[in-house]
């Protein structure tokens, strides 16, 4: 791995795997649009291809040359609003990447993909990387993008391209400017949650997810997934031990399924009155009512993944926003 083009890489995980490739020795080139947001990428000394993975032939321009490729871009919401967008970059930017990538000749294609591609396993259950996608009845777009991009990676394999996929679950860490994973430890600090609902999630630091990814381009076996997550905590878990480490307020009590459905109908009706994106929606609690966990253990004696106790992981990315004065 040597001359590496990362998509995304003004982004969340995306900025962090260009970090790390940097300090490798590797020669890293970003595909990025002329407008986007440059924060993540501070103190970086990274090429920029300029483009957007939308577009099939600057996303051929991008690739050449490249023996590795890490694909990162994608949109992440769960406004019915934003699925066209979603459709456009998760599902199409990834089936121009494949493209581009087995005309290139690219010796490997490591896809970012997510845990919201993996079915649900029941109820208290666990899910891996076998466990069949089954999330269509809810009609959650983020979802069903993500699990529309993993068909065209594996037409891609088809075809002969050697790809491996990497499923993270939620991420926290340094460099989320857009607080993707870190707007709860925001809200938190700010006092401004200090409820619950039912159900829960794995939380996974970024730099073990960058580590995950790094693994799977020299050890993953084409065409499978791996993924990479950190603890499962129920959502009162994962509020509490926040509180404890930025000095917030630790849950008082749990917010029945009938109020937060309320509370997302309200956020939804004024964002569509002010014609503005919704603080929370529907979508965002279809899916994250439901406790059920991640199993990494193929990432693991496969790969040799590992990861941080949640605890260190949030005093690391707090310390990170305290210190780049993002609360």
């Amino acid at each position: 791995m040597k001359n590496v083009l990362v998509t995304g890489g003004t982004g969340f995980i995306g900025s962090n795997l260009v970090e790390v490739l940097l300090r490798e020795g590797c020669s890293v080139k970003v595909l990025r649009r002329k407008e986007s947001d440059l924060r993540a990428l501070e103190g970086l000394e990274v090429e920029s291809c300029f483009g957007d993975v939308r577009d099939a032939e600057a996303v051929l321009k991008a690739v050449k040359g490249c023996d590795t490729v890490f694909h990162a871009a994608a949109i992440i919401s769960h406004w019915k609003k934003e699925r066209p967008l979603m459709e456009a970059v998760n599902v199409g930017g990834t089936r121009n990447v494949v493209d581009a990538c087995l005309r290139s000749g690219v010796r490997r294609l490591v896809h970012t993909s997510s845990v919201a591609a993996i079915g649900f396993p029941g109820h208290e259950m666990t899910a891996d990387e076998n466990t069949q996608f089954n999330w269509e009845p809810y009609d959650i777009g983020y979802r069903n993008t993500k699990w529309a991009a993993e068909q065209e990676i594996a037409r891609g394999v088809k075809l002969g391209l050697d790809a491996v996929m990497v499923n993270p679950s939620v991420v926290i860490g340094p460099r989320d400017i857009h607080f993707h994973g870190g707007q709860l430890i925001r809200d938190i600090y700010h006092r401004r949650i200090f409820y619950y609902v039912s159900g829960g999630m794995s939380v996974v630091y970024v730099g073990d997810v960058v580590r995950g990814h790094l693994l799977a381009a020299k050890l993953g076996r084409t065409g499978e997934r791996y993924i990479l997550s950190g603890e499962s905590l129920s959502h009162r878990q994962i509020i509490s031990t926040i509180a404890e480490v930025v000095g917030g307020i630790k849950p008082l009590f749990r917010m029945p399924s009938t109020a937060v459905t309320a509370l997302a109908l309200a956020s939804e009706s004024i964002g569509a009155l002010l014609n503005k994106k919704p603080w929370v929606t529907r979508e965002l609690f279809a899916g994250g009512r439901f406790r059920y966990h991640f199993s990494c253990m193929k990432a693991k004696s496969e790969l040799g993944y590992s990861s941080i106790p949640f605890r260190q992981a949030v005093v690391n990315t707090f310390e990170w926003y305290k210190t780049h004065g993002l609360l």
